[in-house]
């Protein structure tokens, strides 16, 4: 299943006509046809993905966010976002990270990695970079890391994080307060048969930097588990 184009020209449609009056009057038609064509696109990739991870998330529909936006704190009262984003969460507390895939006309990018991660997880990857940051360095040094995302991404803190020192021989690594990867498509990528199979494609080979995070993050500083067996 492929991204239709008429699902893109809803997209650029919305973005000119960001409404309720527009959108209401195309909800049942373009609206509902584009939407349709996104959860079966995002069925065709999940589909994939199971057959080389566990994927908690039961359905492309599921991993659907919603294109409405809360605007309760926005400057941008805009009541609609003009791309569609999905997200498929990895099943069990031993299979960390989540991927995403994000569909919008001019920019498309299928990604996935650790965006907010919460204080102890945070502390815990530091604590391990901090001891040896050999091998995630390798895992990011490799050739189909970088041909595939270039570089690990995420905010930054600008000197060190508290508790370490900015001399740090891994202070580049322990700055991260996220960790994510991506790849950009362009439009006529994004439009292609088997973009689906790119997109899986591009999840696979998050899986050394998935595994060795979730190594990290499901044990101890002992390299003990923290789950029962």
């Amino acid at each position: 299943m492929q991204i239709s184009k008429s699902n893109i020209d809803f997209l650029k449609q919305l973005s000119k006509n960001n409404n309720r009056d527009w959108f209401q009057a195309n909800k049942a038609t373009a609206y509902q046809s584009a939407l349709d064509n996104t959860i079966a696109f995002a069925d065709c990739l999940l589909s994939e993905m199971k057959k080389h991870d566990n994927i908690e998330t039961v359905s492309g529909k599921k991993s659907l966010y919603r294109i409405y936006k809360d605007i309760r704190f926005s400057k941008d009262k805009t009541p609609y976002k003009t791309h569609w984003g999905g997200y498929f969460k990895r099943a069990t507390n031993h299979l960390r990270g989540g991927y995403y895939f994000h569909i919008q006309p001019g920019n498309c990018f299928v990604g996935g990695g650790f965006w907010n991660p919460n204080p102890e997880d945070l502390k815990r990857i530091r604590i391990e970079l901090a001891a040896d940051g050999s091998e995630l360095r390798k895992i990011i040094g490799s050739k189909n890391f970088i041909d595939t995302f270039g570089q690990l991404d995420g905010n930054q803190v600008k000197t060190a994080p508290k508790g370490f020192s900015k001399e740090h021989e891994n202070i580049d690594l322990l700055r991260y307060k996220q960790f994510l990867v991506s790849k950009k498509f362009t439009e006529k990528e994004m439009l292609a048969k088997d973009f689906y199979k790119e997109a899986n494609k591009v999840f696979e080979n998050m899986r050394p930097f998935f595994d060795y995070m979730s190594e990290v993050l499901t044990t101890d500083e002992n390299g003990e588990s923290l789950y029962a067996q």
